[in-house]
């Protein structure tokens, strides 16, 4: 893993949460999208080299309105950006780690994405990130 990536937040109110971090950082969030497989809406910031996402969920059935109901709003995951997902998925695997998915799959931010379960990394959801070509 080459760094950390960003950190996902995850908030009920994706308008709301906007506002609050545009006034936190002095500037706008440079990308908001939805990723319809996941049903959510995301919105980034950058502060300095670091990037922070935030994540509201579409409806009630996706993984960011359950981590609300059942824990509030906050930290989701921490992502690590990585080179070479699918061999970083094999290595993880190899290590004992639980992968969420067997394929990345096309995340925000011109991502894809993988997820290592919480529960192999101390309560942590690990997020591992590569950039797309296309």
């Amino acid at each position: 893993m080459d760094k950390i990536e960003h950190l996902g937040i995850a908030v009920e109110d994706l308008e709301s949460a906007m506002k609050t971090y545009t006034a936190l950082f002095g500037a706008p969030a440079y990308k908001v999208e939805e990723v319809a497989s996941e049903g959510v809406r995301t919105a980034f910031f950058r502060s300095g080299p670091n990037k922070i996402e935030l994540l509201e969920g579409i409806g009630t059935q996706n993984p960011i309105s359950r981590f609300i109901a059942k824990k509030g709003e906050g930290i989701h995951h921490v992502a690590f950006a990585v080179e070479d997902i699918r061999s970083a998925m094999e290595r993880l695997a190899s290590e004992g780690f639980t992968l969420l998915s067997e394929e990345p799959k096309p995340g925000a931010d011109n991502k894809l994405v993988a997820f290592v379960h919480p529960k192999d990394a101390h309560g942590v959801l690990i997020e591992l990130c590569q950039e797309r070509a296309d």
